[in-house]
């Protein structure tokens, strides 16, 4: 008996957008074929060398205002108007899903100027109901959320949509009155240098300052340049007038500087029109992601004990990569602690553990930070810093600084977490996520002193089960119940009836779990979905729980 994909990408326009749906099935069996799977899985991050992530309103907006001229131009206007939700916003519920609702509001009013077709009325429909539920907005208390560069999106957004409607645009949210947005694009017009991490979200400097700026595409192989590894970053970037220095009459430098900019005007071209390839229209707000995405798949597929072989290639890339500053999740971006770490962790895992010495740009007093400069801090970053540090000292022995940093690194996890037992971070918006990175690592390296947060950690998921064995923040999801899964599996010690009928509950959902689409939990300027990464959690999870329960490899359950 065979199993189904566990999950598919979607055409961009049948499902509105780029993500991943469950397959249905009729018959179920989790055996052998979960190795099968995590096989096809391994062949596919070679298949699809820049990732599979999901598509963003928000960068699809943002594309759609800048870059009218790009091919797919139509699919991305229709994929805004297919994904608005009956209450006029964009993505999740919450002040999660201001960010695209301002940024596809702005798109369609921006494109309203542009089209005088018959789909001018459906057009003015979907903006009005979009500034409507802007205008009808409702911020809580713990507004706004943390997400990059939040408080320079909504400025510049909410300044995009004033212009649109002659001054009489929504206000800004409490803390986005435009102050720092206007800073910021007064430093980039000085000829400051640039902190790279702002190079990500270029779009919310304006032609003038982006021009100024002095900012150069990143090379990528195939005659590609990008701008901080973003489609909307990287349509801000051409339409930037070119350098006024590099007119005519300006003499040979000039006529340099100006082939220069052709040149990387091409390059860059190059690379949106591959990301519209792959993709069918739509943007995501990130690519390429390779090394994060195989760091934390194939972390996730051997954590979890799959028999799976990794092909040298992608073990290479992931060596490659990694050197005395660490390594960077896509082009253009800084390197970060968080891909460094995962790369560092899954290397162990397949046999070539390394010395964690890109970590040590990122170590703090008491704890590391995900890239230099970070405002705020992570605890899943750091747990995978733990992870880093402790298998590498499980396998090679290490020295006294490496024990250090993992004495450290668990106790500043310990103070994170939350008093009914769980912890939040960041990189993800939900709890199970995060409560999986941490519980695990502290239960792999933390020590007898985790023992009371680890135990905390289990109880809380045992806790928060739904009725139907599934998992979630806002509603049981297929990704999240195989996080709680793993927590259980990985970092529970008492494994009492209680334990297995919720091991035994979570299975049989997540086996069952095969009809939606999956949800975008992941946190970058808008929320996204790693494709292969979730694959790899719920096979991950498939596996533990069959091994746990000791279900027959040949049998349906």
């Amino acid at each position: 008996m065979s199993v189904d994909r566990l999950f598919t990408l979607t055409k961009p326009g049948t499902e509105a957008g780029v993500g991943i749906r469950t397959e249905r099935r009729v018959e179920i069996d989790a055996g052998a074929d979960v190795a099968a799977e995590a096989r096809e899985l391994v062949a596919g991050l070679l298949a699809e060398p820049w990732g599979q992530v999901s598509a963003s309103p928000y960068e699809t907006g943002r594309v759609v205002s800048l870059a009218p001229w790009l091919t797919g131009h139509a699919e991305r206007v229709e994929f805004l108007l297919a994904t608005q939700r009956p209450d006029g916003g964009w993505s999740p519920a919450g002040d999660h899903a201001l960010v695209p609702t301002l940024s596809a509001v702005e798109a369609l009013l921006a494109e309203l100027g542009r089209d005088t077709s018959s789909g001018h009325a459906l057009l003015a429909k979907a903006a009005d109901r979009g500034l409507e539920a802007i205008w009808n907005w409702s911020f809580q208390a713990t507004w706004p959320p943390d997400t990059p560069a939040i408080e320079l999106i909504v400025a510049s957004l909410l300044a995009l949509i004033d212009g649109h409607l002659d001054g009489e645009g929504p206000k800004p949210p409490p803390g986005m009155s435009g102050a720092k947005l206007a800073a910021v694009r007064a430093w980039l017009v000085s000829g400051a240098p640039i902190p790279q991490k702002l190079v990500h979200a270029l779009e919310v400097a304006g032609p003038e300052a982006t021009a100024a700026s002095g900012i150069l595409p990143t090379p990528m192989p195939g005659g590609m340049a990008a701008v901080g590894a973003s489609p909307g970053a990287s349509a801000a970037w051409l339409a930037a007038p070119p350098d006024p220095g590099a007119g005519a009459g300006a003499g040979a430098g000039a006529e340099e500087r100006a082939a220069r900019r052709a040149g990387d005007e091409a390059a860059v071209r190059r690379y949106l029109e591959a990301v519209v390839a792959s993709s069918g229209g739509p943007m995501p707000c990130a690519l390429p992601i390779a090394v994060f995405e195989r760091g934390w798949t194939l972390s996730w597929l051997r954590r979890a004990g799959i028999p799976v072989d990794v092909p040298p290639e992608l073990v290479a890339s992931l060596r490659d990569g990694l050197g005395p500053e660490g390594v960077a999740t896509g082009p253009g971006l800084p390197a970060d602690a968080d891909t460094t770490s995962v790369a560092l962790y899954a290397l162990a895992l397949l046999g070539e553990p390394r010395e964690p010495e890109g970590l040590w740009p990122f170590e703090l007093e008491t704890h590391f930070c995900t890239w230099r400069g970070e405002e705020g801090m992570s605890p899943t970053t750091n747990a995978h810093v733990l992870d880093a540090f402790g298998e590498y000292l499980r396998r090679r022995g290490g020295e006294p600084r490496h024990a250090a940093v993992v004495a450290k690194l668990a106790a500043w996890l310990r103070d994170r977490q939350e008093v009914d037992g769980n912890w939040t971070d960041r990189w993800h918006v939900s709890p199970y996520y995060a409560t999986a990175c941490c519980a695990i690592a502290l239960r792999e390296f933390g020590g007898g002193k985790s023992a009371g947060a680890v135990g905390d950690a289990v109880n809380w998921v045992l806790g928060t089960q739904r009725e139907d064995g599934s998992w979630g923040r806002w509603e049981g999801t297929a990704e999240e119940t195989a996080y709680a899964l793993q927590t259980l599996l990985l970092a529970g010690a008492a494994r009492d009836g209680r334990w297995r009928e919720a091991v035994e509950r979570g299975y049989r959902h997540l086996l069952a779990a095969r009809d939606g689409r999956a949800p975008s939990l992941w946190v970058d300027k808008d929320l996204y979905l790693p494709v292969a990464i979730v694959r790899a959690a719920v096979l991950g999870a498939l596996h533990l729980a069959r091994r746990a329960l000791a279900i027959p490899e040949d049998d349906s359950y």
